[in-house]
């Protein structure tokens, strides 16, 4: 069925109005209207008010016959803390494909957290007339799925307290008994999740009464060692004062204080198993492997082993199924999941990438974007999400701006809430050639996986001919398939229409097979330097600290995971002031962490902050609601 019948023409204003009132100015369609432009049955999904709906895992069964469509991937260069727009071209182009080029196109983009949205980004639908709508329900609780991760990590955190409470008062014997209570037979029993415990502790028996008391104190005592909890809270708000914090000082409680801290609900590994999954199966076996912390005598402790691994997926059972909405144009949009780029991997899930190529099928394209520049987010893709899922890209997109190359040309520094310098608003080709060397390296590396790599420079009221074409010509000369100037942001999917037809033609001219960067049967140490080299650097340099956790995650037997380098996004080094490409710098790696879970180790280069602050004036000040029509109105 063609996707014209629920197109809407835009009435393009210029100036280009504020986001949130493009957005309250167009009627969405009711969400019954989009599901049935992709022939999706009403079986395969649940109405979640007027203009949202849930995507029915099993559609994928009905499907599995079907062929994928084109699966395309939106990256950046290391960008400007302006941000290089993203979500904005991933919804253009969509917008392009669909209402312009008449083809089957799905846009997949990452749940945004509604801490930014009242702090200081603002939120994250894309913008201009390139946006997903209802742009408010986008941006704050959607459906859900944020809240079901934040009260499942929380259950688990507070199971990890007070099973050490519990165990620190109680002998053997007793903490057996309670773990194993009578039933109305007055016989004990084992609970089903408790086999997967005996199991790994090599205790072949099913009834409790057969256990020797070696095997009880094993069985029921996971003595977890409090420093090594690597388990915190979260709740979905910028609080800078949860960063650091004591529980366990009420008298109940028996002097068992210890520090912790809050993050913010899309750091938490959940979030990460969610993005990673494949399937319910799945995704109970992942949360059930999330490892907490160790046990003093250094073995990992799980979720499972604390009894948590079903009761986590019944939290997440609703959660698993991605988000129907639609863009400004009326192009079908899947909503789902939004792990951190830094210490997890920073795209949307792999699941709605599955039911999108599938509902286009062939001939048609799916849109996803990955956080960050390519470096990050775009190798993340590759090696940790594309690795999981099975699944191969035909063209990466790689987003540039004027503004950004010309930062990294040696342009004065860009900081958030300043007026741009001059340099960046008057014409300087110089600086734009020097800093396309950042542009470069992004092509080269994300070539090098195989795909076709589009560059779309995301045009400014403020940039001149002379600058673009220096763009295309430096673009080109790296090896990209193409370059297109875009105006997506002014003038919705037509402003993207050329980008459009570069990303069919790539799509439809791949030669090359995909590769990985690195084979996961290398060490933890041999994965990271390959990460390393495709930076520019010339050697890692690790912490006492970091090469203890290696050793620890090799000795766990979890050197076979692909790795998530948490590193700063404004440079390919760990230099955020260090622009344009650098090569020669060593890299430091201050500690190693696992997402055992979710099934990567994040060696983290720098410090990274996982629960943000909020500013002086925070954007919740512009935030209200019109008590007359009952829209929101202030949303950036």
């Amino acid at each position: 069925m063609s996707q014209s019948k629920t197109v809407r023409k835009l009435q393009v204003l210029s100036p280009v109005p504020a986001d949130i009132e493009i957005a309250n100015s167009v009627d969405p369609f009711h969400i019954s209207e989009i599901a049935k432009q992709l022939n999706l049955n009403p079986n395969y999904y649940d109405l979640y008010g007027k203009y949202k709906a849930k995507v029915l895992l099993s559609v994928l069964d009905e499907l599995q016959e079907s062929q994928d469509g084109y699966y395309v991937v939106v990256g950046g260069i290391t960008p400007t803390p302006l941000g290089e727009g993203k979500s904005t071209t991933t919804v253009g182009l969509c917008q392009a494909l669909g209402a312009f080029l008449d083809k089957k196109v799905f846009t997949c983009l990452r749940q945004p957290s509604q801490g930014p949205t009242f702090g200081i980004k603002g939120g994250a639908a894309g913008g201009g007339y390139s946006q997903v709508i209802p742009m408010d329900e986008f941006n704050l609780h959607l459906t859900g799925d944020i809240h079901a991760i934040t009260a499942a990590n929380n259950l688990l955190a507070a199971a990890i307290d007070t099973r050490i409470f519990h165990e620190s008062s109680q002998s053997d014997k007793a903490l057996f008994n309670r773990l194993c209570p009578p039933n109305k037979e007055e016989k004990r029993c084992f609970s089903d999740i408790m086999y997967r415990r005996l199991k790994k502790l090599g205790i072949n028996k099913t009834k409790p009464e057969d256990l020797t008391p070696q095997e009880v104190k094993k069985f029921a005592r996971l003595d977890i060692d409090p420093n090594s909890i690597t388990w915190r809270r979260v709740m979905d708000v910028n609080d800078r004062f949860l960063r650091k914090i004591t529980v366990g000082q009420g008298p109940e409680e028996k002097g068992m204080v210890r520090e912790t801290g809050f993050d913010i609900s899309v750091a938490s590994e959940i979030m990460a198993v969610l993005a990673l999954t494949t399937s319910l199966a799945d995704m109970r076996e992942r949360l059930g492997k999330m490892v907490i912390g160790n046990s003093k005598a250094g073995d990992p402790i799980t979720a499972d082993d604390l009894g948590l691994g079903g009761a986590l997926t019944v939290l997440m059972k609703d959660a698993i199924n991605p988000t129907l909405m639609q863009t400004l144009e009326g192009t079908p949009v899947l909503v789902h999941a939004g792990p951190f780029a830094n210490i997890a991997h920073g795209n949307s899930s792999i699941v709605a990438d599955k039911i999108a190529l599938k509902l286009v099928g062939p001939g048609g394209f799916v849109v996803t974007e990955a956080g960050f520049g390519a470096d990050i987010g775009a190798e993340k893709f590759m090696n940790i999400k594309c690795r999981y899922s099975g699944l191969t890209p035909q063209c990466a997109v790689i987003v540039a701006t004027i503004r950004a190359l010309k930062m990294h040309g040696g342009g004065p520094e860009v900081v958030a809430g300043k007026p741009l310098d001059h340099a960046y608003l008057n014409e300087n080709v110089a600086l734009v050639e020097t800093g396309s060397a950042n542009l470069a390296r992004h092509i080269s590396n994300t070539k090098a996986y195989g795909v076709n790599v589009v560059v779309a420079v995301n045009m400014f009221s403020t940039d001149t001919e002379a600058e673009l074409n220096s763009v295309r010509n430096a673009a080109l000369a790296a090896g990209a398939f193409d370059a297109v100037v875009c105006t997506h942001h002014a003038h919705g999917g037509k402003g993207a229409l050329d980008l459009g037809i570069a990303v069919q033609k790539a799509c439809e001219n791949v030669t090359q097979p995909m590769k990985f960067l690195y084979p996961l049967e290398l060490s933890i140490k041999e994965k990271i330097e390959a990460i390393a080299r495709s930076y520019g650097a010339s050697g890692v340099e690790y912490s006492d600290q970091a090469e203890k956790q290696i050793e620890m995650y090799s000795r766990q037997g979890f050197s076979g995971l692909p790795i998530c380098m948490a590193k700063t996004q404004y440079s390919f080094s760990h230099n955020a002031s260090t622009k344009g490409a650098p090569t020669g710098f060593t890299l430091p790696i201050r500690d190693v962490r696992g997402s055992i879970g979710a099934g990567f180790i994040y060696p983290l280069v720098g410090t990274m902050s996982t629960m943000p602050g909020l500013p002086t004036r925070p954007c919740f000040y512009d935030i209200d609601i019109d008590t007359a029509t009952g829209k929101v109105i202030g949303l950036s």
